[in-house]
């Protein structure tokens, strides 16, 4: 029998509930930009300050809007001159980035705090900018600091970009409004609580295939139907590794993001994957409409509904360009 696959109804839910919307989106655009330019314009680190990228959930257009009183957040790379002086501790530039903001007239009165690979800075409704120092060394590796253990991690953001395009355009764009669903799944009903978002993007998007786009042109058709099938293919992946995998950064950066998350984590999120993945493919089936739609109901909430109306267009994707703007320096052509 063929399901009632509500494509509508996964679009008003995407539009309405999840995507993160075109105001916060701005706030976020404009509030990064003067924290850039506080930093370019500092008498003893600006001449270091070379540019900004956009990364993470905000980079990667899966960012979503959060649940209850949790923070919305954008992260971006700040571009350093490698310093000569600095040479041996990593740490330093954490500390002289979280000492511009504590010299800056506005800034200084924000709660800001130096984080293992971040310095922080908190708004007061309810979201927060993380400043990332990103160098490029002499040796041409592109690195971000480990504040704790004082160290270099190896990064590449414009690989992992890269990567997630790839991923996305086999899916036809709906790779991104996957992973934008099971996060909100994650935080709206707390399941695999602990699952980092890097993991989770990582994760489905290892699980989309070329071969299977080939073979069954209808497997990423749309956002139901892509949603059942990664999820179905990341259950299978998940359920013949009882132990914590490792995953690997798939920019080709050389490190793993496996310090994300514990075997207990792995669990508890391999358990929850295994029960979401009986609970969508139960809706994804159904052949009566009405009850499809209290099964979708029953993991995401009354958001799942028909359209009333004409769709708003103050949400995510239409907004998405906003982010590619947040670039204004000479790297803009990688955060998209």
């Amino acid at each position: 029998m063929v399901p009632v696959e509500l494509t509508a109804c996964f679009s008003t839910l995407l539009t309405d509930t999840v995507n993160l919307s075109r105001f916060k989106l701005e706030l976020l655009d404009d509030r990064a930009d003067s924290v850039y330019r506080a930093l370019k314009a500092d008498e003893e680190i600006g001449h270091l300050v070379l540019d900004k990228i956009p990364q993470g959930s905000w980079a990667q257009r899966t960012i979503i809007d959060p649940v209850g009183d949790n923070e919305f957040d954008a992260d971006f790379l700040l571009l350093m001159e490698e310093n000569p002086d600095w040479q041996g501790s990593p740490k330093t530039y954490i500390d002289k980035v979280y000492a511009a903001l504590h010299r800056h007239s506005r800034y200084r009165e924000m709660p800001h705090s130096r984080k293992c690979r971040c310095v922080r800075l908190v708004y007061k409704n309810l979201m927060h900018v993380d400043i990332v120092p990103y160098v490029q060394l002499s040796d041409g590796r592109g690195v971000i600091v480990n504040r704790d253990d004082n160290v270099w991690e190896a990064t590449d953001p414009e690989g992992f970009t890269a990567w997630m395009r790839k991923q996305d355009g086999i899916t036809g764009g709906n790779l991104r409004k996957v992973i934008r669903l099971l996060k909100y799944l994650r935080d709206h009903k707390n399941s695999f609580t602990g699952t980092r978002s890097i993991i989770l993007t990582t994760l489905l998007g290892n699980q989309v295939s070329e071969t299977r786009a080939l073979a069954d042109p209808g497997y990423y058709s749309n956002v139901p139907t892509t949603l059942l099938h990664l999820v179905q293919d990341l259950n299978t992946y998940l359920q013949a590794n009882p132990a914590k995998p490792s995953i690997a950064d798939p920019s080709g950066s050389g490190v793993t993001f496996d310090h994300r998350w514990t075997q207990d984590t792995y669990a508890y999120f391999r358990e929850r994957i295994r029960v979401h993945t009986g609970e969508i493919d139960a809706a994804y089936h159904h052949p009566d409409k009405e009850t499809s739609i209290e099964l979708w109901q029953s993991l995401f909430g009354t958001g799942f509904k028909e359209p009333e109306g004409q769709q708003s267009s103050g949400k995510f994707p239409a907004a998405a360009t906003s982010v590619a703007a947040v670039t204004t320096t000479g790297r803009s052509g990688r955060a998209g």
